[in-house]
């Protein structure tokens, strides 16, 4: 039992992968509705926008298949509508919902990465290298910081 256990224990119930907009449109949609829209009481007209369509997205998925969260990137290095299903919040999900978005930035070239970050999240944020850049300003009836991250460019080694 020791080794398969410990195995089991050390890998995530849950899978992150980069997804299609329209292919996954009914599964963001239903995270970002529950989390911001029900949740957060961020108005419908400012949830959802064009920026969808021309965005990197990102579906966690337990082992079941749920959809339990999201992210976006999009092609001005901006992450954004990062949402985790209340009952997996704490889980590891946001962890590893940020690091692919990295991955996916970094492979787009980007050096700079930019989010604005709801107050209470600047910890979690600035655990991944993030720094606060300016003041607190409100956004959809939430405090925000924005931040930003400088990243190394993916090295490439010939053979």
């Amino acid at each position: 039992m020791g080794r398969d256990y410990n195995a089991a224990m050390l890998s995530p119930p849950f899978v992150v992968r980069p997804v299609n907009w329209s292919a996954s449109r009914d599964e963001l949609r239903a995270l970002r509705r529950a989390v911001f829209i029900e949740e957060q009481h961020v108005p419908e007209e400012l949830e959802w926008n064009d920026g969808d369509e021309r965005a990197y997205h990102v579906l966690a998925t337990s082992m079941e298949g749920r959809p339990i969260g999201t992210g976006r990137l999009k092609l001005d290095g901006q992450i954004g509508r990062m949402a985790v299903a209340r009952e997996w919040r704490g889980r590891g999900v946001g962890a590893a919902i940020l690091r692919r978005l990295l991955e996916l930035a970094r492979k787009e070239g980007c050096s700079v990465v930019r989010l604005h970050a709801q107050i209470h999240a600047l910890d979690f944020y600035a655990r991944y290298g993030f720094v606060a850049v300016g003041g607190e300003f409100e956004e959809a009836g939430i405090a925000h910081r924005a931040m930003e991250l400088r990243l190394e460019p993916e090295h490439v080694t010939s053979d």
